[in-house]
């Protein structure tokens, strides 16, 4: 139990419980009023552990968890090895490409497509190639020529109708990129993989993108950290902002700066706010950039970016689909906080 600032509000009590935990989840996302952890462990309403035959470990230190079917996966950050499982049944091994693998996090992710077919988006032969695979029978559904650009993508996530493809990744010098793909458009054509995508380079170029989310089926968020590249354009997202793109109208719908932090490498979609997550949890207004909440008590990693020789653990972090619990993993416990 904690206090929590709510902006405009004060400080409130009982916004913060905790149950403890014999060992910090890998990743976590809710069924129904169950939280699940992508290696099979799971807590009910009472904050019970309820026992599993089997929970895998080392040397997999991230998962995945698709949020519309039975799928999973446990990974190396910094590696090249993981597993496909479908609910404890192993699938299949996973794996990407070796190249810089272990200074930037593997690519990766579950979900559906439109037609509600389960995938596996990665990179698992190149370290610019995105391909498609049935999470089932392991098909690549990407099967084509391809001349990709010389990008490392990282973070993947689908959008919650799987039209869409968003990869937050980065190129040399460092610096931080975001590319949009069109799914359908990817299964005629995998090509389309290899271009700019939805999402004109000209409008991102100009801050650093650390990390994005969908907030629907066509609304965007991306956010930058507080490197910028040269040039100032009216069109572009800045650094240290908070941007919701819109894929259908091919433009910025709002672009505000960040309150007081960079974002991280997280973002949880809620309605029209969206969670930061950098050193500790906060809540963000997508229209203006404001701050709304924030939980200061609830330690989570300072990470700042996908890639960097220095290796941060990513935020492992689920927000319920009502939008009024959020679960962090903690060393030693999972917080759960109360959204206002």
């Amino acid at each position: 139990m904690g206090l929590s600032r709510v902006l405009g509000m004060g400080w409130s009590s009982m916004t913060v419980e905790s149950i403890p935990v014999e060992a910090a989840p890998r990743a976590l996302v809710w069924q129904g009023d169950e939280l699940v952890s992508g290696c099979g462990r799971r807590w009910g309403r009472d904050g019970v552990e309820r026992k599993v035959d089997f929970a895998w470990s080392f040397p997999f230190d991230a998962g995945v968890t698709s949020v519309s079917g039975p799928y999973s996966a446990v990974y190396q950050e910094r590696g090249v090895e993981g597993v496909l499982l479908e609910r404890a049944r192993v699938v299949r091994e996973l794996n990407r490409s070796d190249y810089q693998a272990e200074n930037y996090d593997y690519p990766l992710a579950l979900g559906a497509l439109g037609d509600g077919r389960e995938v596996v988006v990665h990179c698992p032969d190149e370290y610019n190639v995105l391909e498609i695979d049935d999470a089932a029978s392991g098909e690549r559904l990407t099967v084509g020529s391809r001349e990709p650009r010389d990008v490392f993508h990282s973070r993947l996530s689908l959008s919650p109708d799987g039209r869409y493809l968003l990869a937050v990744g980065w190129f040399w010098h460092p610096f931080g990129v975001a590319m949009v793909y069109d799914t359908a458009l990817a299964l005629a054509d995998p090509a389309t993989l290899d271009g700019e995508g939805l999402l004109p380079a000209a409008a991102v170029m100009n801050g650093e993108v650390t990390a994005g989310c969908w907030l629907d089926g066509d609304r965007l968020v991306l956010a930058t950290g507080g490197e910028a590249a040269s040039g100032e354009e009216d069109s572009t997202l800045p650094a240290r902002h908070l941007g919701v793109w819109s894929v259908s109208e091919r433009r910025w719908l709002h672009r505000n700066p960040i309150a007081d932090a960079e974002p991280g490498v997280l973002l949880l979609p809620r309605g029209d706010h969206v969670i930061s997550l950098l050193g500790h949890p906060r809540l963000l207004d997508t229209a203006t950039g404001r701050l709304v909440a924030e939980w200061p008590e609830v330690g989570v990693p300072a990470k700042t970016t996908c890639f960097g020789v220095t290796h941060v653990p990513s935020p492992v972090a689920a927000l319920h689909p009502d939008g009024t619990r959020l679960a962090i993993a903690q060393t030693d416990s999972i917080a759960f906080i109360t959204l206002p």
